[in-house]
């Protein structure tokens, strides 16, 4: 490398390829976007190296970019490994996760304080949201998603296997014809997700019903609100059975809980950040919480 090199920069680069954005490069690093800007040209004259490139949406990497940020990983990895021969058992940094809502903020959310207290150091950035995060561009360190992360470049483990059944609130029942079978379902109202943003075909709970007849009418990208308008009595829906008990009473589950799927959570790491300390910290706090949940997942509606 050019001689004068402010080793520095490099973690300002790292998180600018992280993130994609002077803006976010800089929430991560507690600095102004104009100081990161700064940092990304004196990286870049030092080293002789054009290694973004600017769009109007962010910043790209360039060829060389790209293999900066192979050392920066690297770097960064071993450097993580230091602190942690170093000093105490925790661990400090970033780490961005990407859940899906339920597994997310019905599950984990009331379980992170754990790792949060024995960790002060720790930064969790959290996404809960039903669109696919890549690895590959690095929009997250970890994602629990529906199915394992395809590619050699990811590493992938099965956390569980959870059940999912038809619910519905007594103040909608009781004023809407009575369900005796799965055809009976094409006379009443459903809330789901929104069919052209469905990510993946996992997430389609209602085309798996009355032979994929059943179409939601009340569409939005939220668990969340699905399940507030099933418990206000607007409509049926389809949830996990965790998220349904965790909600408490006010919930039915309709045709008895004849109607049940059965999906998986799979949590996937890329290759490059799998031996991270603080990465490998909050993945062991996923895989723990699930096992220590026992049979919560697969239980009966």
């Amino acid at each position: 490398m050019a001689h004068g090199l402010d080793w520095s920069n490099l973690q300002y680069f790292h998180e600018v390829a992280r993130t994609g954005t002077l803006s976010g490069a800089a929430r991560r690093l507690g600095a102004d976007h104009a100081t990161v800007g700064r940092r990304i040209a004196a990286l870049e004259h030092s080293l002789g190296r054009k290694l973004f490139e600017r769009h109007q949406r962010g910043y790209s990497l360039t060829r060389q970019g790209r293999r900066l940020l192979a050392i920066a990983d690297a770097m960064e990895r071993e450097a993580a490994r230091v602190e942690a021969h170093a000093g105490s058992d925790a661990v400090g940094g970033t780490v961005r996760l990407s859940t899906l809502e339920g597994f997310g903020n019905f599950f984990m959310a009331p379980r992170i304080g754990g790792l949060l207290a024995a960790n002060p150091g720790l930064v969790l950035e959290w996404l809960t949201i039903q669109q696919l995060v890549a690895l590959s561009r690095r929009e997250a360190d970890i994602t629990v998603t529906l199915s394992p992360a395809s590619g050699a470049r990811f590493r992938s483990e099965k956390l569980t296997d959870y059940r999912l059944a038809l619910y519905g609130a007594p103040a909608y029942l009781d004023r809407h014809p009575p369900i005796r079978d799965e055809a009976d379902l094409r006379a009443h109202l459903f809330t789901g997700y929104i069919e052209d943003l469905v990510f993946t075909r996992g997430l389609d709970y209602l085309g798996d019903l009355a032979g994929g007849a059943i179409s939601a009418r009340l569409q939005n990208s939220s668990l969340g609100a699905q399940l507030a308008a099933i418990r206000a009595g607007l409509c049926l829906g389809v949830l996990p059975v965790f998220v349904a008990q965790a909600a408490g009473e006010g919930l039915v589950a309709v045709l008895g809980g004849e109607v049940a799927l059965v999906r998986s959570y799979w949590m996937s790491v890329s290759e490059d950040d799998a031996d991270n300390p603080r990465v490998q910290r909050v993945c062991e706090t996923l895989r723990d919480s699930v096992m220590a949940a026992g049979d919560l997942f697969m239980a009966e509606p």
